[in-house]
């Protein structure tokens, strides 16, 4: 076995542990005790795959030194790329492919050994004592103390581990001890703060539950008037009731009573003048059993036109148009909804009066009295042409010229005469009308109201009208 300079066998590695069990061997053996390539290989991938994470990454770092000198055909496919990494990056980068080369492919750890030995030996085996390269350095020449090295470091690295694993365990034991000692004492002040409290609100409780009880009396007290008052209005009901049907078997007489004075009207109605055919007229609209009758009274009202001398044409006259400034039937409720309009307005043969201006100055009050008549034109015209109504508006004449005397898109415009106001032209429009013709006038006026009803009219406040105008 040669010797170097400081005496020390050239085939014993330099940075062996020095608690490194003694039957280690360290000389390097004779040409004939060499183990071949393939043995060598053999132990080397043993070993890789037993080392510890740090002799793996000392043998990858050890390599990637030797294939940044190496030519590149002389490297495996694989470490090609890894050689064209920058030095710093090429060991943390090309670990995988280097260590997967150095157990896989014959040749290249042996040609890693050769250049460390050959270019840089005394960093190969340094003077300094570093267990892990000692451990890497046996790992690359595939020698079989190297397991011995492995396996001490890896039960270095256990006991490491083991120590630092107990260490936090007791770091743990002791936090969680003073947590515990900090909840104790938490808990401690929290019982005295709550049997503090208790004490205080004793007398409280003691004044809540009288004022319990005393509330108690006062809802049992609450229940029984509560119960005196469904039996008083169970019993009011129940008269209620019996008045309610009293009502409406008087209602029941009452309208056969009607129906009888309405067929005894009928059967003298033709002995009558136009007023009462006028009227039989406008209940032929709703009277489907009268269909048969038209020819009969279409030729009985030709005799009577002949008889009264009436001209042909006077048939599209209506009577709202023969009034110009003057004047019952049983009072008619009064409208308060739109829908209820729209029932009245569907009626045959209805006539609608609004009282203009009451109209418009609450729909439009902002507007000048000219801007307002045409807005209110213009918005009756669709509701008239839609539900076929006769329509007719009715302003104060005071202060107009020029009035028009024709309707204007199928509604009437009527003007009242110098001196008369408006509420007295629709009375006489309604007074012209004949009996039993429907009725509705649009107006706020509470005198118009009262009068128009008396007359058999159905008031509808301005309001009413102007919320059925909005939906068109």
């Amino acid at each position: 076995m040669e010797a170097d300079g400081d005496g020390a066998a050239t085939g014993a590695p330099a940075d062996v542990p020095t608690d490194v069990p003694t039957d280690v061997p360290t000389d390097v053996p004779t040409d004939g005790d060499v183990p071949d390539e393939a043995a060598r290989a053999a132990v080397r991938v043993q070993l890789l795959e037993r080392a510890p994470e740090a002799v793996r990454a000392k043998v990858a770092e050890l390599a990637s030194v030797a294939v940044g000198h190496m030519p590149v055909t002389d490297l495996p496919p694989p470490v090609r790329a890894v050689s064209r990494f920058a030095p710093s990056k090429r060991a943390r980068a090309g670990a995988g492919p280097l260590l997967t080369a150095l157990g896989s492919v014959e040749g290249f750890a042996a040609s890693v050994v050769g250049w460390w030995t050959e270019e840089q030996p005394a960093r190969w085996r340094p003077e300094v004592h570093d267990p892990v390269h000692a451990a890497a350095v046996a790992v690359l020449e595939g020698r079989d103390e190297g397991s011995i090295l492995v396996r001490d470091l890896g039960e270095r690295a256990d006991a490491a581990r083991a120590r630092s694993e107990r260490d936090a365990a007791v770091a743990k034991v002791e936090k969680l001890e003073g947590e515990v000692r900090r909840l104790t004492a938490d808990r401690e002040q929290a019982r005295a703060a709550v049997e503090a409290t208790a004490e205080e609100n004793r007398d409280e409780i003691a004044k809540l539950r009288a004022r319990l009880r005393e509330q108690g009396t006062r809802v049992r007290r609450a229940e029984d008037e509560a119960a005196e008052l469904r039996a008083a209005r169970d019993a009011g009901e129940g008269g209620l009731r019996a008045e309610m049907a009293e009502l409406r078997r008087e209602r029941d007489r009452a309208r056969e009573a009607a129906a009888h004075a309405e067929e005894r009207a009928r059967r003298a109605a033709d002995g009558l003048d136009g007023v009462r055919r006028a009227s039989v007229e406008a209940r032929r609209a709703d009277d489907a059993r009268l269909a048969l009758l038209v020819d009969t009274v279409a030729g009985a009202a030709e005799g009577l036109r002949r008889e009264l001398g009436l001209r042909p044409g006077d048939t599209g006259t209506r009577p709202a148009e023969l009034v110009g400034a003057g004047s019952g039937a049983a009072p008619k409720a009064r409208v308060t909804d739109p829908a209820a309009l729209d029932r009245l307005l569907a009626l045959p043969e209805v006539h609608l009066m609004v009282d203009g201006y009451n109209v418009t100055k609450t729909g439009w009050p902002e507007l000048s009295l000219a801007a307002q008549r045409e807005r209110l034109v213009a918005a009756v015209q669709p509701l008239a042409a839609r539900t076929g109504a006769e329509t007719t508006l009715v302003f104060d004449g005071a202060g107009i010229t020029g009035v028009p005397t024709h309707s204007v898109r199928g509604v009437r415009v009527l003007f009242s005469d110098a001196g008369v106001l408006a509420d007295d032209l629709i009375r006489s429009l309604v007074g012209a009308e004949p009996e039993g013709r429907p009725l509705v006038v649009v107006t706020s006026d509470r005198a118009v109201v009262d009068s128009v009803r008396r007359s058999g009219a159905h008031p509808v406040p301005s309001s009413v009208l102007l919320g059925r105008l909005a939906r068109i």
